[in-house]
């Protein structure tokens, strides 16, 4: 049964995704009901099961074969990180031999906004650079970062052509900055028109949000980012231990 009190396609893609992920919905071979089938299981029109497979589709959960039906897509690459280390995008994917590339790259030195210097604990209206990006994994957009950084800390013309979208790595190849730690927020956060664009998603679809300040070890904040990952691409996971 569909809750009533939210968008029911978004209702729907709920609904199909935690059948998919139980194996309760998928006949063999993959293939999900029939659009009547999956409108009188989850009471909404039939109008509103092909909206909510228009959204699985396009973030490439299901395929759906004119004249044939609609399939689950194969399982696709997943991000699993652990937030108790601090690890770049770029070297996350790596790892699980998954390729990444950066794309809509935008860089600009300005003055800071009240919430970035407040973010980066120096004086208003300081000079900033902020840089933007779109991270495409397996031919989709699955990320998109910024980063806020004092211009003392780096330059424009420090991003040169080795620059593949990763501001953390550049930090941890230089030596001088003796880098300590992160602190990290995590929430989920309905997507803006622009960044739904930036990501191919639609507006207020969630999308998972760490925003992190990172120091050094001598209590200075480097970096201001915000990151913004597309569900379904990524795991965040956090070891806790029990205190002896």
């Amino acid at each position: 049964m569909v809750r009533r009190h939210v968008s029911l396609a978004r209702q729907v893609v709920q609904e199909i995704l935690t059948g998919i992920e139980a194996g309760t919905l998928a006949r063999d071979h993959g293939m999900l009901p029939s659009e009547a089938e999956l409108s009188q299981r989850f009471e909404v029109s039939r109008a509103t099961i092909r909206d909510a497979l228009s959204q699985l589709e396009h973030r490439g959960v299901v395929l759906r074969r004119h004249g044939v039906g609609t399939f689950v897509a194969p399982a696709l690459p997943r991000l699993d990180a652990g937030l108790e280390e601090l690890e770049s995008l770029e070297t996350l994917a790596r790892r699980i031999g998954l390729e990444t590339k950066m794309t809509d790259l935008q860089i600009e030195e300005r003055c800071a906004t009240a919430a970035e210097s407040q973010a980066l604990q120096v004086a208003p209206d300081s000079l900033i650079l902020a840089v933007s990006r779109v991270i495409i994994a397996d031919k989709r957009p699955v990320a998109y970062l910024i980063d806020i950084v004092p211009t003392s800390t780096l330059q424009q013309k420090d991003l040169d052509r080795s620059f593949r979208g990763s501001v953390l790595d550049l930090f941890i190849r230089r030596h001088d900055l003796h880098l300590s730690h992160s602190r990290t927020d995590i929430s989920i956060e309905l997507a803006e028109a622009a960044i739904a664009r930036k990501l191919k998603i639609k507006r207020n679809d969630p999308l998972h949000k760490l925003q992190a300040q990172l120091f050094t070890r001598d209590g200075q904040v480097i970096d201001y980012s915000q990151s913004f990952f597309v569900p379904g691409y990524f795991h965040f996971h956090v070891i806790r231990q029990i205190r002896s």
